[in-house]
């Protein structure tokens, strides 16, 4: 018996099954160009930074300007001051500057020897010799000081070469037997000594731009002397007044004296000319003041001129806590004296000794007592 094949009907049958593989011809291709459709997301947008004011950028700059230029003073300033100190002080080393050292003193007072001479001109007579001694004293306490002058014809016993006049002893034995002597003889304690050439005086007054000093000349037509040369300036002629001084007037008019034929305006000589120098001193320190260290220019010429010519037994570590004490000191409290006038008394007399004229305790040859006491008063 043969079966025949039996075929499905079709027509019959339910709803197919869909194949999910199967093809679907009804299906669109995908767009390659398209972009895939993605989730809703929020874009984030960056907040422009809010932009500086144009003075913020000023400011910036005006404050690195002034920086620089603080950096570049400081520097100048330090090279400067490093060459004076090496000059003065014997080293460079500005260290030992920055560091906190004080000044030697005793009860607050610190005494310093200044010694002037003319080491710079050999051909001027005398030029080994002291031609200007004078005591700076000076009170860190009160703010107070002073400036003795000891005149250069003094008659003192000089150990070791017997008696002379002061300005002899430095060319005998030095800056340290001039100190022995004037410690001893004076009574009081020498702490520091500067030895200037007189040279710093033309230097600085130039490097300090001049000084103003006030003629009180007896004399109403002033100053004159002939015996400064026209080499240096002279003759040397100042009306009475407020004097604008340049460096070489002032030089002249330290070491003018009036004791050549025609002078006028100098009845005391020797004790005028220290007198005078007492002012200069004074003048150069009223134009000293901290706006200096902004001009490394003149405040280098002004270290030029003192490290070449002054030579101190200061440390370099002393020498801001000194300066400071000099500068502390206003111009009314810095007294100028003199052996001829202590609160009105003449503590000298005229002595004639082997032809030459001199000058000794008035109490008689080395009798300082009153002396010794009229300076202890003037320290109290």
């Amino acid at each position: 018996m043969v079966f025949a094949k039996k075929h499905p009907d079709f027509t019959k049958a339910g709803p197919r099954k869909q194949n999910k593989h199967a093809f679907d011809t009804h299906r669109n291709l995908p767009d390659k160009h398209r972009t895939p459709p993605k989730h809703s997301v929020v874009p984030h947008v960056e907040e422009p930074k809010p932009k500086r004011p144009l003075w913020n950028h000023a400011l910036i700059w005006l404050s690195l300007s002034i920086l620089s230029f603080f950096i570049v003073i400081g520097v100048w300033d330090a090279i400067n001051i490093s060459r004076a100190s090496a000059g003065i002080f014997g080293s460079g080393n500005l260290f030992s500057l920055i560091r906190d050292g004080e000044a030697r003193s005793q009860n607050g007072r610190t005494n310093v020897l200044l010694v002037g001479y003319s080491i710079d001109d050999p051909g001027h007579s005398g030029a080994d010799l002291t031609d200007s001694i004078m005591l700076l004293s000076m009170n860190s306490s009160s703010d107070s000081g002073y400036i003795l002058s000891i005149p250069r014809d003094l008659y003192v016993k000089i150990p070791g070469f017997g008696y002379g006049k002061i300005n002899e002893a430095y060319k005998g034995g030095g800056i340290g037997l001039l100190k022995q002597i004037v410690e001893q003889d004076l009574g009081t304690p020498i702490n520091y000594y500067a030895l200037i050439n007189y040279s710093a005086v033309r230097d600085t007054v130039n490097a300090s731009g001049g000084i103003t000093v006030e003629i009180k000349s007896p004399d109403p037509r002033g100053l004159y002397d002939p015996n400064i040369s026209p080499v240096d300036g002279g003759p040397l002629k100042l009306a009475n007044g407020q004097q604008k001084m340049d460096g070489q007037t002032a030089l002249n008019f330290t070491r003018a004296r009036g004791d050549a034929y025609g002078s006028y305006g100098f009845p005391q000589a020797d004790f005028d000319r220290t007198g005078h120098q007492r002012q200069v001193l004074a003048a150069i320190k009223d134009r000293l003041s901290w706006t200096l260290i902004l001009n490394p220019l003149k405040n280098g010429q002004l270290f030029q001129a003192v490290g070449k010519n002054v030579k101190t037994d200061v440390k370099l570590g002393e020498a801001r806590s000194l300066l400071q004490t000099f500068n502390s000191i206003s111009d009314d409290q810095l007294l100028s004296v003199s052996l001829r006038n202590i609160n009105g008394k003449n503590l000298l007399a005229s002595y004639a000794r082997s032809g030459q004229s001199a000058l000794i305790p008035a109490a008689g040859l080395e009798n300082y007592l009153q002396i010794q006491t009229a300076i202890d008063e003037l320290n109290q």
